[in-house]
């Protein structure tokens, strides 16, 4: 399916010159005379080599069709994450490349979206945000209120994030899993 390349977005999977690629970052350049450019920093899907590509607004680029397949993380096997497919309940090992960012927030038993072109497997689509039990923070401060001030704090999965000053060891909060920002907390 062609698409504009102005509408090139992270995460979408193009399909370049007979290969995959997922596009790791993209900016929007509008030069002061002539056409504007989106320049793209690419991630060939088969090889994971980095490549940089420039399209001219005007371009049209092939998105790549994908399948996806709901399923549930299971464990952590040496440097293999395992996976089972709900419908077929077959289990599959995806290696860390494979799930970039998606890492810091697996838990176990959370379902997922695994996203594939063809039989190949290109990583997880996390839901848009996540609830994570604080497991290290300073204590709250006396009189803290939810002004500009954060300090730092160590979720269960390890991931580190900024929360208010108000939040507690042992407190569960919500976390968006596309910028790893604090949302709020739950009760």
């Amino acid at each position: 399916m062609g698409i504009a390349a102005t509408q090139i977005r992270k995460g979408m999977v193009l399909e370049l010159d007979g290969e995959y690629y997922k596009v790791r970052d993209f900016t929007h350049v509008t030069p002061g005379k002539g056409q504007a450019i989106i320049q793209t920093r690419l991630c060939n899907v088969r090889s994971g080599a980095l490549t940089e590509r420039r399209f001219r607004s005007a371009e049209t680029v092939e998105k790549a069709h994908l399948d996806h397949r709901e399923m549930q993380y299971l464990y952590l096997d040496g440097d293999l994450y395992t996976f089972m497919d709900l419908e077929t309940y077959e289990q599959v090992g995806f290696p860390a490349e494979k799930l970039e960012d998606a890492i810091p927030y697996l838990l176990e038993n959370m379902e997922v979206r695994v996203t594939y072109v063809g039989d190949e497997a290109l990583g997880v689509e996390l839901p848009g945000s996540i609830e994570l039990t604080v497991t290290e923070t300073e204590p709250a401060l006396k009189g803290a209120t939810a002004a500009a001030q954060t300090k730092p704090a160590t979720l269960e999965t390890g991931l580190v994030i900024q929360v208010p000053p108000f939040i507690n060891q042992g407190d569960r909060v919500k976390v968006d899993t596309t910028t790893g920002n604090y949302l709020t907390r739950v009760n």
